[in-house]
């Protein structure tokens, strides 16, 4: 195990709350600083550190995607630009709800419950209150608190965090926030779906090996790695002719090039190029290109289906637009009709280029999706031309499939006026993604 590794192994083998520095893990395990660094970069990629204003680097748990709709403390207090006056150890739990305590101590003691955050001013009633009810602390105004409100906060490991804003500004901020978090999570990346514990052969590993897989059917291509795990290519079982020859080895068997990605990236670009190239498994590497996962079409599917699945609670700039449209079906497509809303104006005060485009091609990716309930990946779009619509215009867009195969299809889209005149007319072509 080489030193970088033997770091992050350390490290997730570590308290969440445990505050991490250069210099600490270089001495403790008698590495170089600068192997120590880069060791901790690669662990605040993988989600298993963070860094937090004026606390510093500390371990995490690493949130699963489903609750990704919930904020840390650590998180509110890097948004407010707050500064931590107790309870640092718990900086990196999760909170249910915030209250806001603009009323008397009594009146509080409903709202506040265990796991979330009390918005409060420089009041120590209230701030030993919300502590005494597991309830963390969030200070407006930039004031401080009192050495017993910091007992309290470090006994109980619940933050207490000050903040310059006011209270209804900290609010703004806050509810901002978790509405870009709900819209994150229908981001899925590569990392949510791989399995992490992949199957692969060794490079210079002899051909016996190999042997025992082509006997197993639902096995049909393994990657290949040499000794510090680095990808070499794949073996593709299908392609194996009948004589393999026991003194070979493994290496001399690659007949395959690998798709490669690393695991910040996103499920839906993944599934593009598997679907462009007509490959069924990508590998999953780190910074050092070594193997550690793998994805294939049942992953891609899975996730695209738990996407599907998911409310969307955070608001989008396409959803702002788009819930002004209604729409039906047709004999060979769709009809969408809305009006023109503020939020697709240019500064001249007509609809801009961008938001009529994203209605073109929103409304012939949805007539593609509806269609046998398909998964596209939008390909092209080119558009004929496009005229200036005026703000509470109403109009009107047909969409007709032109063409429909087996891995691509065309959708033709037309955009009209209530008079019937032309405003805009496109064809998008799009790669089917086939669940299997």
């Amino acid at each position: 195990m080489s030193k970088h590794e033997e770091i992050i192994n350390h490290i997730m083998m570590l308290k969440a709350g445990t505050k991490i520095s250069v210099r600490s893990i270089a001495n403790k395990l008698e590495v170089s600083e600068g192997t120590a660094y880069r060791a901790i970069k690669e662990c605040d990629k993988l989600g298993l550190v963070t860094t937090i204003p004026r606390v510093g680097t500390i371990k995490i748990d690493k949130v699963e995607k489903k609750n990704i709709e919930v904020l840390t403390y650590g998180e509110i207090v890097s948004i407010i630009d707050g500064n931590i006056l107790g309870g640092k150890n718990g900086i990196d739990k999760t909170l249910n709800k915030f209250v806001i305590g603009a009323m008397t101590a009594e009146a509080m003691i409903k709202y506040i419950s265990p796991g979330s955050l009390t918005i409060v001013g420089n009041r120590e009633d209230a701030q030993k209150l919300s502590l005494l009810n597991n309830s963390a602390v969030l200070i407006t105004g930039g004031f401080g608190c009192s050495d017993e409100i910091k007992r309290l906060a470090d006994e109980k490991e619940l933050p207490v965090i000050s903040s310059n804003y006011d209270t209804f500004t900290i609010a703004s901020i806050i509810n901002k926030a978790i509405s870009e978090n709900l819209i994150k999570k229908d981001i899925i990346l590569v990392e949510d779906i791989m399995n992490d514990n992949p199957q692969c052969l060794k490079y210079d590993d002899p051909v016996k090996k190999l042997k025992k897989y082509l006997k197993i059917s639902d096995i049909h291509k393994l990657p290949v790695v040499n000794k510090n795990k680095k990808v070499m290519g794949i073996i593709n079982f299908k392609g194996l002719g009948d004589e393999i020859e026991s003194e070979d080895i493994i290496g001399n068997f690659i007949n395959e090039e690998p798709l490669i990605v690393d695991c910040k990236t996103t499920v839906a670009y993944a599934a593009h190029i598997m679907g462009w190239k007509n490959i069924n498994m990508c590998l999953v590497v780190d910074n050092s290109k070594r193997l550690i996962g793998t994805i294939g079409q049942k992953e891609i599917f899975g996730a695209i289906r738990y996407a599907l699945s998911q409310p969307q609670a955070g608001e989008t700039i396409e959803d702002m637009i788009l819930k002004n449209f209604e729409y039906s079906y047709t004999e060979d497509g769709m009809h969408f009709y809305g009006k023109i809303v503020s939020e697709m104006l240019e500064p001249l005060g007509a609809a801009s280029w961008n938001s009529l485009g994203m209605l073109l091609s929103t409304a012939a990716t949805m007539t593609l999706k509806n269609k046998n309930n398909i998964n596209v990946s939008v390909d092209s779009i080119s558009n004929y031309f496009m005229k200036p619509v005026q703000m509470d215009s109403s109009i009107n867009i047909y969409t007709r499939v032109i063409d429909f195969g087996g891995f691509f299809a065309k959708v033709e889209v037309e955009m009209v006026n209530d008079d019937g005149e032309d405003i805009a007319r496109s064809i998008l072509s799009a790669k089917i993604l086939k669940i299997q």
